[in-house]
């Protein structure tokens, strides 16, 4: 991906643009965890366990993840543009079909699918914005863009939540396909052509682990923590009801109070990776485990639960953006294949982990599911310090990354 100081858009049109793709971003990461908010109501409404509700978040991850670099190369010669809209119009097609649904089978179908067109974006949205601008303003671009994910995590969900509770789950999912499918108008009619200008090859970004040993550290932790957090974050709210009897607007509020700290925790931990990038991600890793075993300690009172999710959010938007600039520290000259490599791993954690944490809940109850995202973000931090400092030495500051998805 290039770019250049000279750019043919105005600097309205190409701002635009941007925000255009920033409000793609929120469709799709709230599309990706709007089950976390409503695990409860749909597996009543479906009659099915808690555990298997968890599934609409394990499916997705795992076809956002593992069909990343297959399609990506697939689609190397199809313009971006069009590419994106194409992925739009199944995720508004997969609300759709998720709100009229009326089996959980094909709730779970419409999930997979949805969840490949989560991956590619992931692999395509951010390049796409940083195109849109010079060259100069590329940074400023891909972090306006990065943005969306706060904005999904602090208002998206909450608002999902909130919209069940005062009409229903289905109803929530109806309304995110109508955003969905404004979202894709505005990409149709806002975002100029985008040719392909390179694609990842397969064969490259399997081969980077087995030949760069700082990467494939970085990946184990990465795989840890990621793997914790969802066992524990995707049943939030069912352990939050059983262990202090929290509403539907509590647990709203709960989930603004975790956005909110996610973005201060970027915000934070921005400043604090160009010191000492090891030591950030240690410490981010360190309040993950914290807010874990607080959750468990002090979470049967409403002031527990709020201090406890606080720490969690502050922690793990650190930790995600420590994590992504250890990826450019470890492999600077194959970056979008190490990102790319990232998504797959990132988002087949995701999975796993909600899986994993769904296992637990469905037959050692909920607390369970916390205690195993204990002990895995727990052995994310251990890999960390014992890691040689070499393998996670700062990139350039002009080369920071300021978000994760």
């Amino acid at each position: 991906m290039t770019t250049s100081n000279e750019h043919p858009l105005s600097t309205f049109r190409s701002w635009l643009g941007v925000s255009v793709i920033t409000a793609s971003l929120f469709v799709f990461v709230t599309t990706e965890l709007m089950p976390v908010g409503l695990l409860t109501p749909v597996s009543t409404s479906l009659r099915i366990s808690v555990g298997a509700a968890g599934l609409m978040v394990t499916l997705y991850g795992i076809s956002a993840g593992l069909g990343v670099p297959f399609i990506v190369a697939w689609t190397r010669r199809v313009n971006r543009r069009v590419l994106l809209s194409a992925l739009l119009a199944i995720l508004a097609l997969g609300n759709l079909i998720t709100a009229i649904s009326p089996n959980f089978p094909l709730v779970l179908t419409t999930r997979l699918v949805m969840g490949f067109a989560n991956g590619v974006f992931w692999a395509i949205g951010v390049s796409m914005a940083m195109r849109l601008v010079p060259g100069r303003h590329a940074s400023r671009a891909a972090a306006v863009t990065l943005s969306g994910i706060s904005i999904a995590t602090v208002a998206g969900m909450p608002l999902g939540t909130f919209l069940e509770s005062v009409t229903s789950w289905r109803s929530t999912f109806l309304i995110w396909s109508g955003l969905s499918a404004l979202v894709l108008l505005a990409v149709a009619t806002i975002v100029p052509s985008l040719p392909s200008e390179n694609a990842v090859s397969v064969r490259e970004v399997f081969g980077l682990p087995v030949k760069n040993v700082p990467l494939r550290l970085v990946m184990f932790t990465v795989i840890l923590y990621v793997l914790g957090h969802f066992a524990a974050y995707t049943f939030i709210r069912p352990f939050a009801e059983s262990n202090s009897s929290a509403t539907p607007a509590f647990i709203t509020v709960l989930l603004v109070i975790y956005g909110i700290g996610g973005a201060g925790g970027n915000f934070v931990a921005g400043y604090t990776v160009t010191k000492n990038l090891r030591a950030s991600f240690a410490v981010a890793c360190a309040g993950l485990v914290a807010s874990l075993l607080l959750l468990l300690t002090i979470g049967h009172t409403q002031a527990g639960l709020i201090s406890s999710v606080a720490l969690w959010g502050v922690s793990f938007g650190a930790v995600n953006l420590c994590q992504i600039n250890m990826t450019l520290a470890a492999a600077p000259d194959t970056f979008e294949a190490a990102m790319s490599l990232n998504t797959l791993g990132y988002n087949t954690s995701i999975a796993l982990g909600a899986l994993l944490g769904g296992l637990f809940a469905d037959n050692l109850g909920v607390r369970s599911a916390f205690w195993i995202a204990v002990a895995l973000t727990a052995a994310s931090l251990l890999v960390t310090l014992g890691t040689r400092r070499r393998t996670s030495r700062p990139a350039p500051d002009d080369a920071m990354a300021t978000a994760q998805p």
